[in-house]
This record gives structure tokens, C-alpha cells and sequence, in this order.
């Protein structure tokens, strides 16, 4: 059917498809994507941000994010790729000192130690678990036996220091077995005490360790000499199954508990927080407060978006979408009355 038999509507929806895609394509689309991120930030600019966004909505959708994105394929394939970096390392090695700031690192340090009370009262708290007393029971236990073990490493070097400090070591154990069998119901009711006891001494030493003046430089030589080594991949360390094993773990454990009914109601009171805090500024002011620049902004954009509008046109997706947004309009009765 010649253009001019044609339905004026349909040549209008025509005319203004190839308006818009001709903005949309060339040298012309540069200019747009600048102009349309530039009216966006004029127009939004001015608002709060607690008029700009609606709380329930913003709560709804962390909690389905929550939900549902910790298990799913993309998120386990990110997982995959990570575990593959870490394993493999870096494709070219170099110092982890050219990441990470030594002064920052220094820092950290500062603020770990100045912890020493919260890690004492942490500790106290785990004094009453029979097991962990165990544990620290054994722990100290190999410690003393290590330094035994040197001291008598010293004392062999001296004639007759070394017999001497064998005789003591033997009869005390001997002393022990002996009494075992008598004071074994005694030895049963005072092991949860004396639990207790190496669970409080274990981090009395770590507290006193931490509160030592030159802990801090020996942290800090530690970090130095690490410093100095090549980022590497753990393959050296350990096999990616094992690697595997471990991030599979943490991924479930993360996964459960942000799927948690108590991460749904953090994430709440973050929202709720957040609101409170910059609900009041324009979102201009926001894109300040971020160390965001408008210039930048806009040309992030006029670098990302003519990728897609490109990309949409080549496959003739572009056209599609615009005409399918537009005919509604054209087709509907308000235009065919105006056009009649």
C-alpha cells in the first residue's frame, strides 16, 4: 500500500520511530546518552531521598535478594571464579607491600591490640564449657611439656644437672600413676575447675601477650618480611578440592543466614537506619557526600549506555522496543478522534 493510503496514525508512529532512533544511533548517540543522564540528575536532584524512596518497598526487596541470591547459579558461579583466583594466584606475582599501606597496616594493629579487654572478657566466657576447658587444659599442658623439654635439652649439657632433672621428671610421674587409681574420683570432680582455670590462664597469657609493648613490632616485622613476598595462588599450599570444601561451607553458612527471618529484620533496621540518616539529603547531595562528581557520573554513562543502545539496534531489538512503546499511543481513540 502506497505511504500516502496508509493511516495518518500509522505514519505519525513511523515518523516519530525514526525521530527517536536517529538520536539513538551515530555520532548523535553520544550527545543523547549525555543529555538524558544530565535531565535525570536535574530532575531527581532536587528531591530527598526519603520522597524518592519508598522504605517497604526498598525492605521487600532486600528480603527476597536476601532469599534468593545467595543460592543461586550466578552467585555459585562468582564463588567458582573466585576459588580459580585464589587458587591460581595473580598472573603476574608482586608484593603484597605495593597493595596494602604499611602505616595502614600499623593502624590495624593499634586498634587490634587496644581489644585486649573484650578478647579477656570473650574468653571468661567460654571458661564454663567443659570441652573448651579441655582444650585448653591440653594446650597448656603441651606447652609445659615443650618447655620441659627444652629445659632438659639445656641441662643434659651440664654434667649431672641433666640425671638429675630425668630422676625428678620420672618419680613425679611416677607419683602420679600411683595416685591415679586412688584420686581418680577426686581428679573427676576438680577436671571442670581445673578446666576452667586453664581457660581463664590461656587468656590471661594471650591478653598479657597482646598488652606487651613489643608485640606490636613484632607484628609489624611480620608483616614486613610477608610484605616483601610475591602475591602468589594457594595452589601451593593446598589442592582446589580442599580449597573447594572450605568456600562451599562458608557459602552455605552465609546462605542460611541471610535467608534467616533475623537477617530479613537487620536488614530493616539498616534500611530504616539509612533513611534516618540521609533520608533529609537531595539526592544531589548524597552524590556529594559519596565523593561522586556530576561530570563523572554523566560520563559514565555516555560511556556505558551507547554500548547497549548499540548493541539493541544491531539486533533490532531497538526499533521493536521503541515501536511497541509508541503504537499504544497512536492506535489508541484519543488519536484517532484527533486525527479524524
Amino acid at each position: 500500500m502506497p505511504p500516502t493510503k496508509r493511516p495518518l496514525a500509522e505514519q505519525l508512529l513511523d515518523a516519530q520511530v525514526a525521530f527517536h532512533l536517529e538520536r539513538l544511533r551515530g555520532e548523535d548517540l553520544d550527545r543523547t546518552a549525555s543529555e538524558v543522564a544530565d535531565e535525570l540528575l536535574d530532575a531527581i536532584g532536587q528531591h530527598q531521598v526519603a520522597d524518592l524512596v519508598d522504605a517497604e518497598v526498598v525492605k521487600d526487596v532486600v528480603a527476597r535478594v536476601l532469599a534468593t541470591t545467595p543460592r543461586s547459579a550466578a552467585v555459585s558461579g562468582i564463588v567458582e571464579l573466585v576459588l580459580d583466583v585464589v587458587h591460581e594466584g595473580p598472573r603476574d606475582p608482586y608484593p603484597l607491600g605495593d597493595v596494602i599501606d604499611r602505616d595502614r597496616v600499623a593502624t590495624l594493629v593499634d586498634a587490634l591490640l587496644e581489644l585486649s579487654p573484650a578478647v579477656e572478657r570473650s574468653v571468661s566466657r567460654f571458661a564454663d564449657s567443659p570441652l573448651v576447658g579441655m582444650v585448653a587444659t591440653r594446650f597448656m599442658g603441651r606447652i609445659v611439656g615443650e618447655v620441659l623439654q627444652a629445659n632438659k635439652a639445656v641441662t643434659d649439657r651440664v654434667p649431672g644437672l641433666g640425671t638429675l632433672m630425668s630422676f625428678g621428671t620420672s618419680t613425679a610421674a611416677k607419683v602420679v600413676g600411683a595416685a591415679d587409681r586412688q584420686f581418680e574420683g577426686l581428679l573427676g570432680d576438680t577436671v571442670g575447675k581445673s578446666g576452667a582455670y586453664a581457660v581463664r590462664r590461656l587468656g590471661r597469657i594471650i591478653v598479657e601477650t597482646m598488652q606487651d609493648p613489643t608485640t606490636r613490632e613484632a607484628l609489624l616485622q611480620a608483616w614486613d618480611v610477608s610484605a616483601a613476598e610475591p602475591i602468589t595462588g594457594l595452589g601451593r599450599h593446598t589442592s582446589r578440592e580442599e580449597l573447594a570444601e572450605v568456600a562451599d561451607a562458608v557459602h552455605e553458612i552465609a546462605a542460611d543466614a541471610l535467608a534467616s527471618d533475623r537477617a530479613t529484620e537487620l536488614a530493616a533496621v539498616l534500611v530504616d537506619a539509612f533513611l534516618d540518616r540521609f533520608g533529609g539529603y537531595t539526592a544531589t547531595e548524597l552524590v556529594e557526600s559519596l565523593d561522586l562528581q556530576r561530570d563523572d557520573v554523566r560520563e559514565d554513562v555516555s560511556r556505558v549506555a551507547p554500548r547497549i543502545v548499540r548493541l539493541l539496534d544491531a539486533t533490532g531489538d531497538l526499533e521493536r522496543l521503541l515501536r511497541a512503546r509508541l503504537e499504544p499511543f497512536y492506535s489508541s481513540p484519543e488519536v484517532a478522534a484527533l486525527l479524524s
